[in-house]
């Protein structure tokens, strides 16, 4: 006897996109097996990656400290060397310096704390008169930060889901530099299709008109290899959950000590000053220990999962050539599959995964669980009623894994064409 399935609050829409599968019998919402798979496979990394064993052991032993990092005795000099270790593995993952690094509660805060209007220039008052942000960042960069919404631009993407880099000098070239510099935010790899951006042209385009540059390299971390100062930027944001460490810490970094923005959290001072609030000790522990394990054998490591993604393409693409997989022919990260099948919608495809035992996202995980069209795709001249699916794979993924979810796309396909010929 096939099992009832429940899909909580979401029911009437699981009913709706499973009928689309054809996952109903008799009026009832059932699998497509007998019972409910028994052994999952997760493929989305780029929403959170699974917790690293050597940051659960580092966050758990944290949590045994007593001592208040701010304070001077044994206990508190204790926690205090734990954070400052924390901080150098941090750096060293994103080739900045030590003392650049500002720990955050993620890389949200992060981006809060870095996109104001108000900075300083040492003792120095340095205004900020205009936000520009690519049309593909997340939305922790897209909101704006504490800048008014009259203060925010977006700069458009190409097709190929590159920020425009002629739309982008156009615009630093028009503002009148009287109510303040410049500021330029855009992300180092996308979190839904993984498109590498052009960073670099991005920075010599920003510093010739005298501005700031902020790179989100969440989903880069890790991944790539980064250096704050090769990049050009005066700001990286990076966030301990997607690189294997514990929620609730991440990280602002400053290419130096200068020039900084005005404190988002302020009261005891913590952190320079910068971010005040008793250190979350065992979640910058984890970040830590995660920060090491992404930086070592980081090149083996992406040549492996770049090798995975790409048979994993092929046999979706033998199953159903009409596949679009955006940003294949771009720089992309090599743990990132973002595809559209024609005629199947994405959160009917992420229900029919998820049957099936396979984790994956529609789009980006970070909008309270919500499923709907993709604004990336939009803004690469994609119809966003398309849809698109996310498959990001990590270090503990198997070939094996590889190879179910190519069974499984090609069974989804299939029912999708047979569910086309019957209408």
């Amino acid at each position: 006897m096939a099992s009832v399935v429940s899909y909580g609050n979401g029911q009437e829409k699981f009913k709706e996109n499973a009928s689309a599968l054809n996952l109903s019998v008799g009026g009832r919402l059932v699998c497509c097996r007998e019972t409910m798979v028994a052994s999952r496979i997760y493929m989305d990394w780029n929403a959170t990656a699974p917790l690293h064993d050597a940051a659960r052991v580092a966050f758990l032993s944290a949590l045994d400290l007593t001592g208040n990092a701010s304070s001077v005795h044994a206990e508190g000099r204790k926690v205090r060397t734990l954070i400052e270790n924390a901080r150098r593995e941090v750096a060293h993952l994103c080739g900045a310096a030590s003392a650049s690094v500002i720990f955050t509660s993620g890389a949200t805060e992060a981006a809060n704390a870095v996109l104001t209007p108000n900075f300083r220039m040492g003792r120095t008052p340095l205004l900020i008169g205009h936000l520009y942000v690519s049309a593909i960042e997340h939305p922790a960069i897209r909101e704006g930060g504490r800048f008014d919404g009259s203060q925010v631009s977006e700069i458009a993407v190409t097709p190929q889901g590159t920020i425009d880099l002629g739309a982008l000098e156009a615009a630093l070239a028009a503002p009148d530099r009287t109510t303040g510099l410049p500021m330029v935010a855009v992300m180092l790899a996308n979190n839904e299709t993984g498109i590498v951006q052009p960073i670099a042209a991005v920075a010599a385009i920003v510093k010739a008109a005298g501005g700031i540059l902020v790179v989100d390299a969440v989903q880069a971390a890790g991944r790539l290899p980064i250096s704050i100062d090769d990049l050009g930027a005066d700001f990286l944001i990076v966030s301990s959950h997607k690189i294997g460490g514990p929620k609730g810490a991440g990280a602002l970094i400053a290419r130096g000590e200068v020039m900084m923005p005005a404190a988002l959290m302020r009261g005891g001072g913590q952190e320079k000053g910068h971010r005040s609030g008793t250190e979350n000790i065992a979640a910058i522990a984890g970040f830590g220990a995660a920060a090491r394990i992404a930086a070592d054998g980081i090149e083996t490591r992406t040549a492996a999962l770049s090798s995975q993604r790409d048979r994993l393409e092929s046999a979706m693409l033998a199953a159903a050539p009409d596949v679009l997989i955006h940003g294949r022919n771009v720089e992309r990260l090599c743990n990132t599959s973002f595809f559209s099948l024609p005629g199947l919608k994405a959160e009917t495809g992420q229900i029919a995964f998820d049957l099936e035992g396979i984790a994956l996202s529609a789009g980006s995980a970070c909008s309270s669980g919500k499923v709907g069209q993709s604004y990336v795709l939009s803004a690469m001249g994609f119809d966003p009623r398309l849809g698109a699916l996310r498959l990001s794979i990590g270090a503990s993924t198997t070939d094996a894994e590889i190879d179910r979810c190519a069974e499984i796309f090609a069974q989804i396909a299939a029912r999708r064409r047979l569910s086309g010929a019957a209408a």
